[in-house]
């Protein structure tokens, strides 16, 4: 398998700007590592035409390096060395970079998720180490704040989720749970050919109304949280829902067109962030 770079990974398209301008420059290196981290084991489960075996071997060849951080050795790769200094200044457990590699392992072997409990215990482990992360930065690290930033985080999931219904499809992939395609009449095959008819509109509506009441109870973070870091977390939050509002508007016709924020979005969000 050809390695892709932390650069190359840094490149890839994002929703949402964690470690934007926005943050003090004293947080913005920890992010940064962080971040490269995260995007450059994902892109190792995701990414080219490796086989599943041989992501599988990278990522445990990444949990080798976590291994050398936590026996106190600087590891020689870059990647992780640059996490040295962080996790040690910062206390982050390096528990939350194993669930991490837990979660992209699981997505090179499985699909399907039969039931709304078992996705959230993979947004668990995909999505809220991140957010966890962040908070131990931030020196904010509280039960109250931990349990929001789940929220949000593993609602910035789930979005994701159904904003690329369509892309995830072809790789495979149907990250809506079972059970809500039974309930609500809807078959594979709809997914396959991108037929949207008034069940898979009704289902989606549910997963989107789900996911921005999961956005909102983790909002108040966000005014908890203290100037630029509160700002930032305001700005992710409102650019969420004004994503959720972009698939609403298309009638939740996520096939024709990956719905997306544009450059007209930012202003707007950035308002209502203030």
């Amino acid at each position: 398998m050809s390695a892709l770079t932390p650069e190359q990974s840094v490149g890839h398209y994002e929703n949402f700007p964690v470690g934007s301008v926005l943050l003090p420059a004293r947080f913005r290196p920890a992010v940064a590592a962080v971040y490269r981290f995260a995007r450059h084991a994902d892109d190792l489960a995701d990414e080219g035409d490796a086989s599943d075996s041989e992501r599988i071997a990278a990522l445990d060849a990444c949990s080798a390096e976590l291994a050398r951080i936590g026996r106190g050795e600087m590891p020689p790769d870059r990647l992780f060395a640059d996490l040295v200094p962080f996790v040690a200044g910062h206390g982050i457990p390096l528990q939350l970079f194993e669930d991490l590699l837990s979660a992209f392992r699981q997505d090179v072997v499985k699909k399907r998720y039969e039931d709304f409990d078992t996705l959230k215990d993979y947004c668990r482990r995909s999505a809220d180490p991140v957010g966890r992360i962040l908070l131990h930065i931030f020196g904010e690290a509280t039960p109250e704040n931990l349990r929001q930033s789940d929220c949000i985080c593993t609602a910035l999931q789930l979005i994701n989720f159904w904003q690329d219904v369509a892309i995830d499809w072809q790789k495979g992939r149907v990250y809506i749970p079972q059970e809500d395609l039974k309930r609500f009449g809807v078959n594979e095959s709809q997914l396959a050919e991108g037929r949207l008819d008034r069940a898979l509109r009704d289902l989606l509506a549910f997963e989107v109304m789900r996911a921005r009441a999961m956005l909102y109870e983790g909002k108040p973070l966000g005014r908890r949280l203290p100037g630029r870091i509160g700002l930032e977390i305001r700005t992710i939050v409102a650019a969420a829902d004004r994503l959720l509002q972009r698939i609403e508007a298309v009638d939740y016709d996520v096939f024709r067109k990956r719905p997306k924020l544009k450059g007209g979005d930012w202003p707007r969000i950035l308002w209502r962030a203030l």
